[in-house]
């Protein structure tokens, strides 16, 4: 099949590659995205496994907590420019639709359709609420929450512990300040290794065996059985939960040198306190992302 230029330049915007080893991935993949991109990381391409395609749109992401602490909600709303983004009314709007979602409105469209209405009048440009998700507290912890970049990023998560003069310790609020940086800045798409699909896990085996494969027949010689590079591949997938699984990454205000991931974090901090401290969950938007 005929693959487009824009066929093309929507590959190189997913993954960055060259529009020219974009073209040959689709052109072998009969235009499959997915198996182009799949590919490209066969071949050794230095391809995102946390791909997105760019939208390209302004809006604001913006978080509230209960007053009681108790729920915490996130929520995304978008609209065509910066200039409108920035805008007295798009930021009052955006503080209904906040506040509707923390006080437990389902249908955020319905609730606001008068002002988004007015809204869309006044600023003459698309507003949309793209989504909303919130955490309840289970149990004895803290809800905390951290927007980046006046809107452009923003996370909310749930830490547990067991005592709860912990939650009144300097250290540990210093820690959930810490956790929500380290979201927000390496992009987690999982809290553990427990919680990566099999099929993902499978997924990137096949792609580490392929560039071994790829690699020995580059070299030439016997090429190695494949037990052998069945146990390469598994002990490269250290690094994919390194890079995807929150609690393995390496904390992000490490000194140079150190190797302290936020599963030792989390030990060094509650060894501190004196008490048993677990991330229970996160959630992290990227705007327009």
């Amino acid at each position: 099949m005929a693959i487009t230029a824009s066929e093309v330049m929507k590959l190189r915007q997913m993954t960055g590659v060259s529009m020219m080893e974009c073209k040959k991935a689709l052109t072998k993949t009969n235009g499959n995205y997915d198996e182009a991109i799949k590919l490209l990381r066969e071949h050794g391409a230095a391809v995102s496994a946390k791909r997105a395609e760019k939208a390209t749109k302004e809006g604001s992401i913006v978080a509230k907590v209960s007053e009681d602490g108790k729920k915490i909600v996130l929520v995304e709303v978008n609209c065509e420019t910066d200039f409108v983004s920035g805008s007295v009314d798009f930021k009052a709007f955006v503080q209904k639709v906040v506040d509707l979602a923390l006080a437990g409105e389902k249908d955020l469209v319905e609730a606001t359709k008068a002002d988004h209405e007015n809204l869309v009048a006044k600023v003459g440009e698309k507003v949309e609420i793209r989504r909303t998700d919130s955490l309840e507290l289970s149990g004895t912890g803290k809800l905390a929450s951290y927007i980046h970049m006046g809107g452009k990023a923003g996370v909310i998560l749930e830490i547990g512990v067991e005592k709860a003069e912990t939650l009144d310790n300097a250290d540990f609020q210093q820690l959930t300040k810490d956790l929500c940086l380290q979201v927000t800045a390496s992009s987690p798409r999982w809290l553990d290794r427990t919680a990566v699909p099999a099929d993902v896990v499978q997924s990137e085996m096949e792609i580490n065996k392929k560039k071994l494969e790829l690699e020995q027949a580059e070299k030439g010689g016997k090429p190695k059985p494949a037990e052998i590079l069945e146990k390469i591949a598994m002990g490269q997938i250290g690094k994919f939960y390194t890079e995807n699984c929150l609690v393995d990454q390496l904390f992000v205000k490490n000194e140079p040198g150190e190797k302290q991931t936020i599963a030792q974090l989390l030990a060094k901090v509650g060894k501190a306190v004196g008490d048993t401290i677990v991330i229970r969950r996160f959630i992290r938007y990227s705007l327009g992302v």
